[in-house]
Formats: C-alpha cells, sequence, structure tokens
C-alpha cells in the first residue's frame, strides 16, 4: 500500500510540474505572438529623448517571419525614405539623399538603431521568449493593485541571447504584458520595458505603446506607439531583397 501512494504522489508531482509548464509555455507564447504573425505591417511613432536631443519620426514597418523585417521613415522631411532592412543575420541601411545601401559591419552592430536606445545588434538578435528561454513562475498575485502574473526567465545554453535574465510581467487574465526588465550577464539591470496604451489593434486588444529606458541614463527614453498594425498580410520574400530598396524608398 505505501508503494501504492508513493506512485501516486509522484504522479501528482509530475502532472502539477507538467501543468505548470504547459501554462508558462502558453503565456510566453502569446506574449511572443502578440505584435507578430506570420507577417506584419504597422504604422508606428517612434520617440526618441536624450540628455542631447530629441526625435520624433513616423515609421511603417513590415515583417515576415524572425528573419525578415523592413522599416522606412516617413517623417520627418529630411529622412524620408531612409530603410533598415534586416534579412536573416544581416542588416543593410538605404540613404536616400546618396543614394547608397549600407551593409552594416560587425563593428557597427552595437550602434544605436536610428538614434534610438535599441542597438542595431538588437534587430538581429530578435529572440523569442518561449524559444531561447528557461522560464518559471516567480510570482502570481496582486501586485500595485493589479493580479499579475511574473516570470524570471534565463537563456538557454546554445540560445544567441546576450541577456543573463529577464523578469517578465503580464496580466494574470489577459495575459498582456506589462513590464519586462532585462538583466545583463553580471546581472546588473539594463533597460526595463513598460507596456501601456491598450487599444484594439488585428482584432484584439493590445499594448499600443512601448517605453524603454536604459538603467545608466533614467533621463532617457525611446517610445514606440503603435497608430496602426495589421497580422498575417501577404508579402512575397522578395519585397526583403537588398536589391529592392531604391524601389521602397518612394
Amino acid at each position: 500500500m505505501r508503494f501504492f501512494w508513493g506512485i501516486l504522489f509522484a504522479l501528482i508531482i509530475a502532472n502539477t510540474a507538467w501543468a505548470n509548464n504547459s501554462r508558462t509555455s502558453v503565456i510566453l507564447a502569446e506574449v511572443d505572438n502578440l505584435w507578430r504573425g506570420s507577417s506584419s505591417h504597422a504604422i508606428a511613432t517612434l520617440k526618441i529623448q536624450t540628455q542631447h536631443y530629441s526625435r520624433t519620426m513616423t515609421l511603417e514597418l513590415w515583417s515576415k517571419g524572425k528573419e525578415k523585417s523592413l522599416t522606412k521613415v516617413l517623417k520627418p522631411l529630411r529622412e524620408k525614405g531612409t530603410i533598415t532592412l534586416k534579412s536573416g543575420n544581416y542588416i543593410y541601411t538605404y540613404l536616400p539623399k546618396t543614394d547608397r545601401t549600407i551593409r552594416l559591419s560587425s563593428g557597427m552592430m552595437m550602434g544605436a538603431w536610428m538614434g534610438s536606445h535599441l542597438t542595431n545588434d538588437d534587430l538581429v538578435k530578435e529572440s523569442r521568449l518561449e524559444d531561447d528561454f528557461d522560464a518559471e513562475i516567480s510570482f502570481e498575485g496582486k501586485r500595485n493593485g493589479q493580479n499579475i502574473i511574473e516570470f524570471t526567465l534565463l537563456p538557454k545554453e546554445a540560445a544567441a541571447v546576450v541577456w543573463g535574465k529577464i523578469i517578465l510581467e503580464v496580466e494574470a487574465e489577459r495575459h498582456l504584458p506589462i513590464r519586462e526588465i532585462f538583466y545583463d550577464e553580471d546581472m546588473q539591470v539594463s533597460r526595463t520595458f513598460t507596456f501601456t496604451g491598450l487599444k484594439k489593434m488585428a482584432g484584439k486588444i493590445r499594448p499600443s505603446i512601448m517605453h524603454i529606458v536604459p538603467a545608466d541614463k533614467p533621463d532617457e527614453f525611446t517610445e514606440f506607439i503603435f497608430e496602426t498594425l495589421t497580422l498575417n498580410v501577404p508579402i512575397n520574400d522578395s519585397f526583403f531583397n537588398k536589391s529592392a530598396l531604391k524601389r521602397h524608398k518612394r
């Protein structure tokens, strides 16, 4: 009889662990896919505030899978037609004033993208939480008057990510992200994303504002404001070819 209860207890523990892992995977996949479909098209405002300057740009963005994305500046006029193309592990910048396309070298990858607090490397190594991190629920309950689930994510050994740890908070009911804190490899906070401005886009309530603050410059920020978002739009792979950049500048 003792043997029977031992087996039953082990099965309960195993099923509970499986259920928790399955629930964690489902929620992280929901967060990963929130702004992604098989492809996407969006219009967004990019605001950048640093100690030395502030900029506001209107962007048009397309993506297909994880490997292909294209961002074109619509405003201001002096930067209109500037394009950033991500194709696999490469990033190209098209500059309409000089009619030149530049492939970013490895030494340029840690430079700021569009003068923001994101790097060019961020675009290439865009990761999926579900695929690249081992995750566990580290808190579940009410915090600051809101029911949340907090995940602690540690990079998988083979994952090509630069972060030592990520803390992700999501709404408990709708699984919408609230805050994401990135730690460097020394486990020091590097930057914090907050997600606000809930509105219906692509048929679902989503945060429309993503606010990024670097830990070492707390008075600076980069902010994406999604004006429109359409998912699963038909786009040919040829749209993301380097040779097509000149056609996209208009």
